[in-house]
Order: structure tokens, then sequence, then C-alpha cells
């Protein structure tokens, strides 16, 4: 686990990040961190949890796959395309026929993917992070790829002026994730990523304010066998461990007393804008 670093995900100064490379040479990398969760309110409720994930440089993929990467193939840690988006076969091509159903035209750059790997063949992605790039390095968008544990996908779709790493981006929340949270008010998302670490922050605000602070951060490195091998034995079950988790801090929430909210229809459009 790395050292605690509480303020990260409470701060409202904004994150500062460094250019990650654009180049068709990218390598893959993984990270290794935390991921974690404040309740402000009916009670106070937090957690800490050791975490690792993935960083893809997708269109560098495509030029010159990683052979450390096993894709869509058995692995201890593997990243399969059909994971993501509408499911299909190259993941890449969704997300390029996404922006364009966006009108987002000039995202030439590198597209990166903050994702959880399958362990085992096992795998539940809670959240994925595509930062997509123009090809002078800045960001043309943002997707936050949501799932829950009913097998249903959304996706919040962040672009325009204000769109940078470290700025405070806003999406009108209409997914439903956990039953202890109704689907109202707003996200509040903010953004680092350098070659070394990289930082997601994920707020919830309902119409009394601030409800939730959460945050998955860590220092990346390479993706290599060795840090595999290492990451896959330091929490050799980390994917069903995210479902345990989820399920157990339920049951923490439930003898809380917080009130329960029954799960709505999902939303009829696939993404939010």
């Amino acid at each position: 686990m790395l050292p605690d670093r509480r303020a990260e995900h409470l701060q409202a100064a904004p994150l500062k990040s460094a250019p990650m490379p654009m180049s068709a040479t990218a390598r893959a990398l993984i990270g290794s961190g935390q991921v974690r969760h404040r309740r402000l309110r009916p009670t106070g409720h937090a957690f800490v949890y050791p975490t690792y994930f993935l960083m893809l440089p997708l269109r560098s993929l495509r030029q010159t796959p990683d052979l450390c990467l096993k894709r869509n193939a058995p692995g201890l840690l593997s990243f399969h395309d059909k994971d993501h988006g509408d499911g299909r076969a190259d993941a890449l091509a969704w997300i390029d026929a996404l922006l364009l159903a966006e009108g987002v035209t000039d995202a030439d750059g590198e597209t990166w993917l903050h994702t959880y790997p399958r362990v085992l063949g096992f795998v539940f992605k809670p959240v994925s992070f595509w930062y997509c790039h123009r090809s002078d390095g800045t960001l043309a968008a943002v997707v936050v790829e949501v799932n829950n544990t009913f097998g249903e996908r959304h996706c919040y779709f962040l672009a325009g002026p204000d769109l940078a790493f470290g700025h405070e981006l806003r999406a009108r929340k209409v997914f439903h994730v956990s039953p202890f949270c109704a689907v109202q008010g707003d996200y509040r998302f903010r953004f680092m990523v350098t070659p070394t670490r990289t930082v997601a922050r994920v707020d919830h605000d309902d119409a009394d304010g601030p409800l939730l602070q959460t945050s998955v951060s860590g220092a990346l490195e390479p993706l290599t066998r060795q840090a595999v091998r290492r990451l896959f034995w330091g929490v050799p079950w980390m994917t069903l461990g995210v479902l345990v988790h989820i399920h157990w801090q339920a049951l923490r929430l439930w003898a809380k007393r917080v009130p329960f909210f029954s799960k709505p229809e999902p939303p009829q459009a696939f993404t939010t804008r």
C-alpha cells in the first residue's frame, strides 16, 4: 500500500499534470495505489483499500502491441476489449465512434484508458476513465465509464472549453450505482495524469451539498511481467475483492440505518454529456 494521502481527494486546489507520452511508442503502464471513499451524511462512513489498475495507450497499442499485455487472452491479469463500451471487439473503435457522435473531431492524439484488468479471467470494473487527447497533447474529451452490480453500464462524456487536467468538471447523475444514494444531484470530477502518477477524484453532491468524496490514485510504472506478478500476488483476488468490499460496505451502511433507495430504470441514453 502506498503512503497515506488523505488530503489527495479532499483538497479543492487544482491537481497538476505533466504531459503523457503521445507518440506511437507509448508503453502500457500499470498502477498501484488506493481507492478512497468518504460519506459525509447522514452519518460519517469511510474506507480505504489497496488497488492496482492498467493505464493503456490504445492508439500506440494498435500500432505496436505490447508483449507483456495479455489482450483478449487468458492471463493472471488481462485486458479484454469487449469489457468496454458496447462490447465490440475493438474498444478503440468504439471510443472513436462515440467521439464522432458527440461532435469531437480533433481527438487525433493518444487515447489513454485507465481501467481495472481481468484477474484470472474474472472482471468487474466499477469505473474506467478514457483520456482522449489532441495531437498537441491537450484533452479533447474524457469519458467516465461506470458499471453497476446489476450488469448495467453508462458513460458520462466530458468535453468543452473548460476541459483540462486539474479543472473541476461536472455532470448530472443519471445512473444508479448504490442503493444508498438516490439518482439525483451532480458529480464533480477532477483528474491528474503524469507519466508516473494518476489521481481521479469523483465527488457526489445532492440538493443539500457534498455527500460523497471518492478517489482512485496510484503510482505508474511500465507494464512488465515482473510488475504483473508482484501486484497479482500482493492482492491475488483483487477484482473479486472489489465485489466483496462493495457488499460489505453496503451491510455496514444498512447497519447505520442510512436510507435505502430502490433501483430505478436505467437511463434510455447510453451516454450523458
